[in-house]
């Protein structure tokens, strides 16, 4: 599988796969960040996915003969493996374990949507954030740790289902519930404020 791979280096914003199109790869993220979108007609855009070190992305399209109903963007400088899916599909035939792993992690990606659709849907978009921040807090240590954000708060915005305005506005009324932020550095004085917020 990895004598097949290509490995391709990407600007900022440059378009991966457009929407509508009808990929023929699957892609690794070796570095970097990309952000997988739905485009309307009236270039309104809704992101449904963040993509980082070690995420799997597309893989869906090896079993679709539909369009890709999503467009996928270099959210900054990106490396990419690259996966010809005429080559990997009679691999799963004869590795049933490689099937199992692909398999994982579209199960993966499904439970994931279905749980940012249920966050979406129980929590206020400054909730929302709060959660993040503190999955991001316990990722690095919990207390007495700062940490940065992994990526540009646009981005992040459009991660949370939010508009760049409600996130600063969210941020705005998280530090009476002990968070302080500069730029990308984040700090969290009171978790369990934060965690009630």
């Amino acid at each position: 599988m990895l004598d097949s791979a290509v490995v391709t280096a990407h600007p900022n914003r440059e378009i991966l796969i457009e929407m509508d199109s009808r990929p023929q790869e699957f892609f690794v993220v070796l570095s970097g960040h990309v952000r997988l979108y739905r485009l309307e007609n009236d270039r309104r855009e809704a992101d449904i996915a963040v993509y980082g070190a070690g995420d799997v992305f597309a893989e869906c399209a090896m079993f679709l003969e539909e369009c890709y109903p999503f467009q996928v963007q270099a959210a900054e400088a990106t490396t990419l493996a690259r996966f010809d899916g005429e080559k990997i599909r009679p691999m799963l035939v004869e590795e049933p374990a490689l099937a199992l792993s692909l398999m994982r992690i579209m199960a993966f990606h499904a439970m994931d949507a279905r749980l940012s659709v249920a966050n979406d849907r129980l929590h206020t978009a400054p909730q929302r954030v709060a959660k993040y921040l503190l999955e991001l807090w316990h990722a690095h240590g919990g207390p007495g740790n700062a940490f940065k954000l992994p990526f540009q708060k646009s981005l992040l915005a459009g991660k949370l289902g939010l508009a760049p305005e409600a996130l600063s506005r969210a941020f705005s009324m998280l530090r009476n519930a002990g968070v302080s932020i500069r730029g990308r550095m984040v700090q969290i004085t009171d978790a369990e404020a934060l965690k009630n917020f």
